[in-house]
Parts: structure tokens; sequence; C-alpha cells
């Protein structure tokens, strides 16, 4: 993952709204539709639809369209790939300095 990337996803979670979508689709075990979200979250669907973009646009989140509607996703490769980013070379590359917390992090992560 380049800085750039790291960025534009902290951006996209930096916000309170953004924040809360994406933690709404990550404990779902399904895709939910933009307005389903919307009304989970009490917040109008023009505004949503705002906040569901910038997610997109970070790779946070997937959408499929069926029929008129758009189901989204979280994107957990994506979220790994930011922690694996996050704690690259922690601790000065001595694993055992951040031990057991590096470790599992690098488990999560898949690196």
């Amino acid at each position: 993952m380049e800085t750039e990337q790291a960025v534009l996803i902290l951006a996209a979670l930096g916000q309170p709204t953004r924040l809360e979508v994406f933690r709404l689709l990550v404990r779902t075990d399904k895709p939910i539709a933009a307005g389903d979200v919307a009304a989970a979250l009490n917040i109008p669907r023009n505004t949503m639809s705002s906040h569901l973009a910038v997610l997109s646009r970070a790779a946070l989140i997937r959408g499929v369209r069926s029929g008129k509607n758009i189901f989204y996703s979280a994107n957990l490769t994506r979220l790994r790939a930011l922690t694996a980013y996050l704690v690259d070379g922690c601790c000065a590359d001595q694993p055992g300095l951040c031990d057991p917390e590096l470790s599992e992090i690098k488990n999560l992560s898949g690196s």
C-alpha cells in the first residue's frame, strides 16, 4: 500500500458518519441496501449517498447493483492492508519488542 492510499482510507474513516457506516457494514453478514444503511443510522438518503461514495472511492466498501438498489459490504481486505501498512517496520523490525500484538496483527492481515 502506498502512503496516498493510506491517507485516503484514513480520511474516509476520519468522519464520524462514515466511520459508523463502515462499522455497521463490518458487523453484518450480508450486503445492505443503501437505503437500509441510511435508515439504520438515521441519516438522510442524499447525505448517505455522499458518505457511501467517499467510502467506495477509498475502496473500503463494495457496492453491487440489484435492480434500482445498490447493496454495500465492507472490504475487509482493504482494512487488513491498511493495518499491515501502519505496523510495517514496527518496533524497528524487532518483533520481540511488540509481540504478541504485532504477530496477531500480521496473522490477521496475512502478512
